[in-house]
């Protein structure tokens, strides 16, 4: 399936699980913005059986960039801003103050761009009650009206990216099938969308360095296999770290039923 407007856009469906069979499509889908959604886009949108659209962006991201919704038939938006993973938040601030920073200090901060890895820890340290909400809201979806939930950020990679692999380990998907999905965002967004984001980024004044290209292009698998590993450290699994963010047993329940059955 392919929606006009989406660069990064796809159905977790058909991934093997480890106790056999694959991840039920039409359930839970994954995307970025939906800003640049065409006509065409619009309608194509309004005729799948998506109804929830989990937003991750900041409040900043949302006014500089709005989704567009089709008004057709209702959709439930359901905000839940996280701040790691705003590249054009966290640059702005950078230049908060209003003059324009040293090359000295352009320099360290570039040396101190976090990777990847380190970026999702932060996230899952301070995320579990909004990963916890979309999982309740995925368990809460239908097959009797368009209720599937499609979560999103801005490039649909990280924010989007730990979100989605947190639900697929919860329901018991094969790992390597969760970083094969995590790591295919890189190419879906090499082109217009990739060298559009660096080039805002140089305009800061930033150097791009590998590590800032991969900051904010990349999708290494050794990035989501260190963020479900600290999961697996800290909590025991998935499913114990959104126990941790308030799902309850009966709602985990729910997210493997419409994901795994």
């Amino acid at each position: 399936m392919t929606i006009d407007g989406f660069y990064n856009f796809r159905d977790t469906g058909g991934m093997p699980l480890t106790a056999g069979g694959t991840t039920r499509s039409g359930v839970l889908f994954r995307s970025d913005a939906l800003s640049g959604l065409t006509d065409t886009g619009l309608a194509e949108l309004a005729a799948t059986d998506i109804g929830v659209i989990v937003d991750f962006r900041t409040p900043d991201e949302r006014q500089a960039a709005p989704d567009r919704i089709p008004t057709s038939r209702p959709f439930t938006v359901v905000e839940l801003a996280l701040l790691e993973g705003a590249m054009a938040d966290m640059a702005q601030q950078f230049f908060a103050d209003g003059a324009a920073p040293s090359a000295e200090a352009l320099a360290d901060a570039a040396a101190s761009v976090p990777t990847l890895g380190g970026l999702y820890v932060g996230m899952l340290q301070h995320g579990a009650a909004q990963f916890a909400e979309v999982a309740r809201r995925i368990a809460a979806s239908t097959d009797d009206s368009p209720s599937a939930v499609l979560v999103h950020c801005t490039a649909g990679k990280d924010r989007t990216g730990v979100a989605t692999a947190l639900m697929l380990d919860a329901a018991g998907a094969e790992r390597t099938a969760i970083v094969a999905d995590y790591a295919a965002s890189e190419e879906n967004l090499a082109g217009p969308w990739a060298d559009g984001m660096l080039q805002m980024i140089a305009s800061f004044g930033l150097p791009l360095t590998p590590e800032l290209r991969n900051l904010v292009t990349g999708t290494p698998p050794d990035a989501i296999e260190q963020a479900l590993a600290w999961v697996d450290t800290e909590y025991g699994g998935s499913a114990a770290y959104l126990a941790s963010g308030g799902l309850t047993t009966d709602e985990l329940a729910g997210l493997r039923a419409r994901i795994a059955d």
